[in-house]
């Protein structure tokens, strides 16, 4: 179907839901987009949904370039630029750009977890955080890098990962001008100039504000390169060992072995296990 057909399909699709607007009640949503099935209240909504689905991105971002389909998109995209964060949480302090950002922070106060994987029966506050999980057990990776080939699992990692491609810093700190690709990495950088120390070393007391700095400094006293697990404490060689050890910690599963379903914590569980199929 063409665009121009399917404005003209749209238009159809609005003119026999206006003629039945007398018999509706208020708030129902009777409008629906023939592309996905979204629904909405008014015919105006509808259609500026509509442009989703067109293609056409006429708003582009004066930063960063990233282009948008509705003017609406491209204001709150540019709040992310501008810093400001008005929306703050009561319990925790943590901050936001938008209001709906707040209301979804504020489930994991609740502690109600609705949503729960069928495959290893983690739970998670919101729909989305359970769609992200299940991506990892199905071991799909759709999203690749054209410059380097890399692949995640979702856009959003692929994005994030591009920047480091692009070279391009979108967040400086106003102390030092040094600058960064990710706002968590100005925030990281920021604890620099605030003075707090709060990682230090188990063999002298040294205090430090980046844990990076920490594993350096931990050289002296081992010897060797010292990776340190920021959950119990322990201490490796390598980074590999440390990754390794990590799995430890989490309740994801997410290494399905293809023949029996069973599930793994890490790739070597899964490998060692997968011989057992291999000697039958």
């Amino acid at each position: 179907m063409t665009s121009t057909q399917k404005d003209q399909h749209g238009a159809r699709s609005q003119r026999s839901q206006e003629a039945d607007k007398p018999h509706r009640r208020k708030g129902e949503k009777t409008y629906s987009c023939d592309e996905c099935g979204k629904c909405f209240t008014r015919a105006e909504n509808l259609k500026t949904h509509q442009f989703i689905h067109s293609g056409v991105k006429s708003y582009s971002c004066d930063l960063c370039g990233k282009s948008f389909s509705r003017a609406g998109s491209l204001k709150r995209h540019q709040l992310f630029h501008s810093g400001v964060k008005a929306y703050s949480c009561d319990l925790c302090g943590k901050s936001f750009t938008e209001a709906g950002g707040l209301k979804k922070h504020q489930l994991i106060h609740s502690g109600v977890k609705a949503y729960s994987c069928d495959l290893c029966g983690k739970s998670f506050t919101q729909a989305g955080g359970l769609k992200t999980h299940q991506l990892f057990h199905s071991g799909v990776k759709p999203y690749s890098c054209e410059l380097c080939g890399k692949s995640f699992t979702q856009a959003g990692g692929l994005k994030t990962h591009q920047l480091f491609h692009s070279g391009y810093k979108a967040y400086s700190c106003e102390l030092c001008g040094k600058a960064f690709a990710q706002s968590r990495n100005l925030q990281k950088h920021l604890v620099t100039h605030s003075g707090i120390k709060a990682y230090s070393c188990d063999f002298c007391g040294k205090s430090f504000s980046d844990k990076h700095y920490r594993n350096i400094h931990l050289r002296i006293h081992t010897g060797n390169d010292v990776y340190c697990c920021d959950q119990c404490g322990k201490l490796f060689t390598t980074d590999a060992q440390l990754k390794l050890h990590m799995f430890s910690h989490t309740e994801e599963r997410p290494y399905k072995c293809d023949l029996c379903e069973k599930t793994f914590k890490s790739p070597n569980q899964l490998k060692k296990h997968q011989q057992i199929h291999a000697r039958k």
